[in-house]
């Protein structure tokens, strides 16, 4: 069963007429937020204004919640695992297992994956409950928190560095950009958007001719970038007669493969090959593996440069504590001066060829599509209910 988008809604039925870092978490709820069936979002906003965190001095939106689940990771140690996935077996460029014959590490139920089969659960027995309308404060508080982790972790898993193990994601392999030191992970979450923001072509700060995508939009500094990815990316539909780059394969985002057979003796062969994974959080309507195993190949493709395993280019695997301040506290004495010895990747052969190629903006891109058809699926048939009580 395929997810519904509203985009349906806005672009062709309509008559013609900083995980990413909190800005990159706040752009995928955004293009999520755009493509919400108009209904839906009012039964999230019920659910969010529960919350005793909810701001209602402000608009709500997603983005508002997006970087949420990273706010709280110091006093909610047990969450810090379910934002990524590392396979034992994966180690890019060269070992690309997703996950491999010896599965995932750490505990095997405890990963982005996971978190976003167990959130989506939730919500969908709150849902079938008879939602707001009849939810205790404690169901109305526990869906909340559901609602704000699957905001957050949908575009966790869209972040490739957040589905390898290899040096933590990349933040013990450092690098330069600018000339000034960083990690891979950290130019991936955060240097790379910024990068984008100040490439923007002027002419989208300017309101785009489809109010209803405007008036998601909060006047942030990433609304021209947004604008761009839905213009030349995800496309206008019916609002524009240029076509979106990836506009004949956005619907195609939001498709799940039949679920593996789970025979006895499939067993083994499926662990194998790393499809018995699948079978535990996917299934026909919503299916988190399939979706990260293409984005998990990018490490290999192209995300992981070959130099780092030189030799030559010293950077930090995994070390003791005590090494690991250490570190910490020269890098911080290094910022604003010459990034030295490190790998350069702000360079056209690594960021201009990420930039040319559109790679950030299509994750975003795809984060907020499967985002909004999950809440779509999930809360659409509240609606339903309502309307029959």
């Amino acid at each position: 069963m395929r997810l519904v988008l509203a985009l349906t809604a806005l672009v062709s039925a309509l008559p013609v007429a900083y995980a990413w870092g909190a800005a990159g978490h706040e752009i995928v709820a955004t293009i999520a937020q755009m493509h919400l069936q108009p209904p839906v979002m009012r039964h999230l906003c019920a659910v969010l204004s529960s919350d005793a965190d909810f701001d209602r001095t402000r608009p709500c939106t997603l983005a508002a919640i997006a970087p949420w689940a990273d706010k709280i990771r110091m006093h909610a140690r047990w969450s810090a695992a379910l934002h990524y996935i590392g396979a034992r077996d994966d180690h890019p460029p060269d070992s690309c297992a997703f996950p491999g014959a010896r599965g995932w590490a750490g505990h095997e139920d405890i990963n982005v994956l996971h978190a976003i089969r167990n959130v989506t659960g939730i919500l969908d027995g709150f849902v079938a409950r008879g939602g707001v309308r009849r939810a205790s404060a404690k169901e109305m508080a526990t869906a909340s928190e559901a609602l704000k982790f699957l905001v957050h972790f949908v575009g966790d898993m869209h972040q490739p560095l957040h589905l390898t193990g290899r040096d933590r994601g990349g933040n013990g392999d450092k690098v330069a950009w600018n000339g000034r030191v960083t990690n891979l992970h950290s130019l991936w979450d955060s240097l790379l958007i910024a990068k984008a923001l100040r490439t923007i072509p002027r002419n989208y700060t300017r309101p785009l001719p489809v109010p209803p995508m405007e008036a998601v939009l909060k006047g942030t500094i990433y609304d021209p970038y947004v604008r761009r990815i839905m213009y030349e990316g995800v496309g206008l539909g019916a609002y524009s007669t240029v076509r979106g780059r990836w506009e004949d394969e956005v619907e195609a985002w939001l498709d799940c493969p039949a679920p593996p057979m789970q025979s006895f003796l499939q067993r083994p062969l499926q662990a194998a090959f790393g499809v018995g994974a699948r079978s535990e959080t996917d299934d026909g309507r919503i299916c988190p593996h399939a979706w990260a195993a293409p984005i998990h190949k990018l490490n290999c493709d192209f995300i992981w440069p070959r130099e780092l395993d030189d030799p030559a280019y010293p950077h930090m695997h995994a070390v003791d504590a005590e090494n690991e301040l250490r570190d910490a506290m020269e890098d911080y004495g290094r910022r604003g001066r010459s990034g030295g010895h490190y790998l350069e990747l702000d360079t056209p052969e690594y960021a201009g060829a990420i930039a040319e190629r559109w790679v950030v903006e299509k994750l975003l891109a795809q984060g907020g599509i499967r985002l909004a058809g999950i809440l779509n699926d999930i809360f659409m048939p509240l609606t339903a209910h309502n309307n029959n009580d």
